[in-house]
């Protein structure tokens, strides 16, 4: 099994960037641009203008200091409009899914954001990379791993960055897990256990089948999957033991599962125990180590909010806002020609996994994970 992350000077590197920022510094200062030798900043057209989009991605993009809101693509023409008063963008830079291609000639368009169910990245991906233009695809990545592969092969051919919208790279909270996996100063995080759930009560994409992929664990097991490897250097699973719970509300879960638990266990014998639902709440994530543990007690994997204690004490970080900091990377790393720390392969991967977790909760079996 691989292991995916960046070099230690790299990754050390960013943390010290970003420990040295507060949210203030941040908003009015930038972070990577401030040492970046281009100047210029890239229009983002978000396609897909749902919650996401509404109430996180234009809202940071009114903050970020590499990227800037340049265009919208939908399916709703009177979204267009909407955003193009509220935004003051052109009007020739408001887009339909029937004349996405036509960004191709659009200058003031470098980087189109795909925000739709998961099952329609992987079209958007596409035509936007065949346009020319620089993608992030949302998370989940795709449905399945060879939809990954599509996407990813699309983005090469077209000599184009790929990154997915895994934003918790750029928390801070997140990043001092990441040191203290990579530095090992509370030894290796052998004990981990997360739980992830809402009470979801209508129906909606998320629970059907055909556009999610699944259900909780898609939707939101997929950061507990993500914060393990996290914890575990970058390592990836070796294998994973699944069990989906009795169904509450089975005409509305009809589809996709209301509840499930996994077990990932990583090469150097570490375990991951989690639980991810849509039929009671909870975000909440642990990791322990022979000389020190992490507890994620409140807002683990949300936007802002994370209630952090240590085996030394209390952690109490600067707010960032993710979703600019994520923004502003990708930009980063497009003017100065670095890869990006959120790449099409981590989708890739996470989706392997999570496809393993599925078939382990099918069979009863341990399934080893391929990646």
């Amino acid at each position: 099994m691989g292991i995916i992350q960046c070099s230690d000077q790299s990754s050390r590197r960013h943390f010290l960037k970003w420990s040295g920022l507060t949210a203030a510094a941040f908003a009015t200062r930038g972070l990577y641009g401030q040492g970046s030798k281009n100047d210029r900043k890239l229009g983002v057209a978000l396609l897909g203008l749902g919650k996401y989009s509404s109430g996180q991605l234009g809202p940071a993009l009114r903050v970020t200091e590499r990227c800037y809101l340049a265009g919208v693509i939908t399916g709703h023409p009177e979204k267009g409009e909407q955003w193009a008063s509220q935004y003051n963008l052109k009007k020739q830079n408001i887009y339909t899914y029937d004349n996405l291609e036509k960004i191709a000639d659009n200058p003031d368009i470098d980087i189109v954001y795909v925000v739709t169910p998961p099952a329609l990245h992987p079209e958007f991906t596409i035509r936007a990379a065949k346009a020319g233009k620089h993608v992030i695809s949302e998370k989940p990545m795709a449905t399945s791993v060879a939809d990954c592969d599509k996407m990813i092969a699309a983005c090469k051919t077209a000599k184009v960055k790929l990154g997915v919208g895994y934003r918790i790279h750029y928390d801070l909270y997140h990043q001092e897990m990441m040191r203290h996996a990579r530095e090992q100063d509370f030894g290796p995080f052998m004990k981990m256990t997360g739980d992830r759930g809402f009470v979801f009560g209508s129906r909606a994409w998320r629970i059907d089948k055909k556009l999610a992929g699944g259900g909780p664990m898609m939707d939101l097991g997929i950061y507990i999957v993500h914060g393990a490897c996290m914890a575990a250097n970058g390592a990836v699973p070796v294998a994973v033991t699944a069990h989906e719970e009795p169904k509450t509300k089975p005409d509305l879960f009809n589809e996709v599962e209301e509840t499930i638990r996994w077990t990932m266990e990583f090469p150097n014998g570490s375990q991951c125990e989690a639980i991810t639902s849509f039929n009671h709440s909870a975000d909440v994530f642990r990791v322990e180590g022979s000389k020190g543990w992490m507890d994620f007690k409140q807002h683990a994997f949300t936007y802002h909010g994370i209630v952090c204690e240590t085996s030394r004490g209390p952690l109490n970080l600067n707010a960032v806002n993710q979703q600019a900091a994520q923004m502003d990377d990708f930009a980063d790393c497009i003017l100065n020609n670095r890869e990006t720390l959120v790449p099409g392969t981590l989708g890739r991967r996470d989706i392997a996994i999570i496809s393993s977790i599925y078939q382990a909760a099918a069979t009863g079996k341990r399934v080893t994970v391929e990646i």
